[in-house]
């Protein structure tokens, strides 16, 4: 009976996520693997504190790995801009669109104000969430002196997320984010950097010269690197970025005087 349930979930899987089907065949030995650990528990299982039962099994196949493994774009890259607030220490923080981990975590020790095309149903102490189009800030110019926006500015216009269509959709958006940076205020951006392309309708991926063309009036504080490989490199040079096929950069920027 396991192996026809391992069978049903295993077919229900592959139907949501098709890409697992590679990693499936690649260990042909998992479920003999999980059938065997399931009846060694089961005898195991002798003072009945939790009740196993066949029906409801909930395999998990392909978690007995050497070492843990990530998505090092979005394990170092709020990492390092936890580093980067804790040492501005803002009194507030105002993040826009970046992976929610980011401003609930920030939250527990700054104010933080979360943005997002999609807001969030988040309700925690110390952060709000709201509406926001990148495109079409609410905010007055020259306001927000420790402002975010990570992995995010490469979906602008490309509809992945609902929002319009518009080619121009993430330069529209850096320009709305250096208007209402605060002067000498604080911007942490991070893309997808490398061999310029647009992946429709996932992502861009910016010449990393070329996105810093954009950022005028802007000084470059640190830039650091996530490279195709997972590797993070602090304080990169821009030339370690040019090559990487799907690299992730990480710019902070302070806004100059005008």
């Amino acid at each position: 009976m396991i192996i026809k349930v391992l069978r049903q979930i295993k077919n229900i899987y592959l139907k949501i996520y098709p890409f697992l089907n590679g990693s499936q065949s690649k260990d042909s030995n998992s479920h003999d693997l999980f059938i065997k650990q399931y009846n060694e528990f089961e005898k195991l299982n002798t003072n009945k504190r939790f009740q196993l039962s066949k029906d409801s099994i909930f395999p998990c196949l392909n978690d007995n790995l050497i070492i843990t493994p990530f998505d090092a774009h979005y394990i170092y890259h709020p990492a390092w801009a936890a580093r980067i607030i804790n040492k501005i220490s803002p009194i507030n923080h105002v993040d826009i669109s970046s992976t929610l981990h980011f401003s609930t975590i920030l939250s527990a020790f700054i104010s933080t104000e979360f943005y997002d095309y999609r807001p969030a149903n988040l309700f925690l102490e110390n952060l709000s969430s709201h509406h926001a189009d990148l495109t079409n800030l609410p905010f007055e110019s020259n306001s927000i002196v420790s402002l975010s926006c990570m992995h995010t500015i490469e979906h602008i216009g490309l509809g992945r997320y609902g929002d319009p269509l518009d080619p121009d959709g993430d330069i529209k958006a850096i320009n709305e984010l250096k208007r209402v940076t605060a002067l000498n205020g604080n911007l942490l951006l991070v893309v997808p950097v490398g061999k310029q392309k647009i992946m429709f309708n996932a992502h861009r991926i910016y010449d990393p010269n070329e996105f810093l063309s954009y950022l005028d009036n802007f000084s470059l504080i640190n830039f650091s690197l996530i490279t195709d490989d997972g590797a993070f490199i602090e304080n990169a040079l821009i030339s370690q970025a040019t090559d990487q096929t799907y690299g992730c950069g990480c710019f902070w920027f302070k806004k100059l005087a005008e």
